[in-house]
């Protein structure tokens, strides 16, 4: 989900971590947490036309137009749009961050992904597992050992090979820090310290998004790449 150490590693691994405001992964939450607690449900919540919408601007309408979409419940996602191309769009919050992010419980993120059907099967499974677990009130704790437990017992698919994603909403709001960022796709594959895809080294256009990392119950890692545009075409900031 979420800005993202020789001064050219420095360069994109700041970059990276400010961008999606992560600064603080790994480090315990504190009195100065900004979002200590998870907020009412109902700040969460969107209309549901407004959540198609956002879920839709994740990626090229000639992806997302024939995409399934699904919405944000009180209790979990649920289809609001099927779609015919395999492709699933929707609006994941920020608890599909790292648990230690200091905007982990910020109602007002929106982060629009699109995934392509080889992360629909291998890789969104995940984030209805945790937006479940988090409206039935359960701990971080108590998350992260079922989610460790889901993958023991392999209850999710084994991750599949290309599976991506696409967040390229100009609408996204992917936290008090990182506000809009940058539109970019992401790559799934294996844990990894990014070394095998030259993430994050000098003149690469791949960054390893930490949302997987530092121990993580998912035992995947995500890699991004900023494209020059936003979903609609229109030409987005430079980096």
């Amino acid at each position: 989900m979420s800005r993202k150490m020789v001064v050219s590693l420095s360069t994109h691994a700041v970059a990276l971590t400010t961008a999606l405001g992560l600064a603080g992964v790994g480090q315990a939450q504190d009195s100065k947490t900004p979002y200590p607690s998870m907020a009412p449900i109902a700040q969460y919540l969107m209309t549901e036309s407004a959540e198609i919408a956002l879920a839709r601007s994740a990626a090229p309408a000639s992806i997302s137009g024939d995409a399934t979409v699904a919405v944000l419940k009180e209790n979990g996602y649920a289809t609001a749009v099927k779609g015919k191309n395999g492709f699933v769009c929707i609006v994941e919050r920020s608890w599909m961050s790292p648990f230690s992010w200091r905007e982990f419980w910020n109602p007002k993120m929106r982060g629009a992904v699109c995934f392509n059907p080889p992360a629909v099967r291998s890789v969104l499974p995940f984030t209805y597992k945790r937006t479940e677990m988090i409206l039935a009130g359960l701990s971080q704790d108590k998350i992260i050992e079922r989610l460790e437990q889901t993958v023991a017992r392999r209850d999710v698919p084994a991750l599949e090979a290309g599976a991506m994603s696409y967040m390229m909403s100009r609408d996204q709001n992917l936290g008090d820090r990182p506000g809009h960022w940058h539109p970019h796709l992401m790559f799934y594959g294996a844990r990894s310290d990014g070394a095998d895809w030259g993430a994050d080294l000098p003149g690469s256009p791949v960054l390893l998004n930490p949302q997987f990392q530092n121990h993580a119950p998912e035992s995947l890692a995500t890699y991004m790449v900023i494209v020059e545009r936003w979903s609609d075409g229109s030409p987005a900031p430079p980096r």
